[in-house]
């Protein structure tokens, strides 16, 4: 995958990736390189935080039928997606100004603004969000719709590191929820 959106001349331009469930693009009886639920999901945001389209390929066996792997890999993505859609369907890459943080990925939904964090790394109850400060006015885990409390950097001048860099503070849950993929969903002022 690539690092930022696809330009051409400098300017972005629409783009679709196909992936494949597992390391074939056809029906492969003994095939054992496939992807988990969690990693088509990652390429699935990925490619939504970059302005792009993902095409998943499944071949079906020689009866017609889709092989019981990629049924599994379809409804553990169907499941994530009815609680987690708004985060891809709509959604694009971050404005500019939001720094994405390790091991997550940032997507932006226009016509709610809505920011969305997809945590592929849970954090210690605790994630910085870098240039966030003074910028969100709500915060919750899309998948049971749970405030999230944040913290945002004093507004006086002191020595804390943070106030340099405009950080937000979630304060998350020490046990991460019962999804591949968890998503806070951040309402924009």
């Amino acid at each position: 995958m690539m690092r930022d959106w696809l330009k051409v001349d400098g300017k972005p331009v629409m783009w679709e990736t196909c992936q494949t469930f597992s390391g074939s693009w056809g029906y492969h009886r003994d095939e054992a390189s496939w992807k988990s639920v969690e990693q088509l999901l990652l390429l699935l945001v990925d490619t939504v935080s970059k302005g792009g389209n993902l095409l998943l390929n499944v071949g079906p066996t020689a009866r017609g039928e889709f092989d019981r792997r990629a049924l599994d890999r379809l409804s553990g993505m169907g499941e994530w997606l009815k609680r987690h859609g708004r985060s891809v369907y709509g959604a694009t890459q971050a404005p500019a100004g939001f720094i994405t943080p390790d091991g997550c990925k940032l997507t932006y939904n226009p016509s709610l603004n809505r920011l969305y964090v997809h945590l592929f790394t849970w954090p210690i109850q605790e994630l910085y969000l870098d240039g966030f400060g003074g910028k969100v006015a709500y915060a919750q885990l899309l998948n049971d719709a749970s405030e999230v409390a944040f913290a945002e950097p004093p507004k006086h001048f002191g020595t804390d590191v943070d106030e340099d860099r405009n950080t937000l503070t979630l304060r998350l849950p020490v046990l991460k929820p019962d999804v591949p993929v968890p998503v806070v969903e951040l309402y924009l002022k």
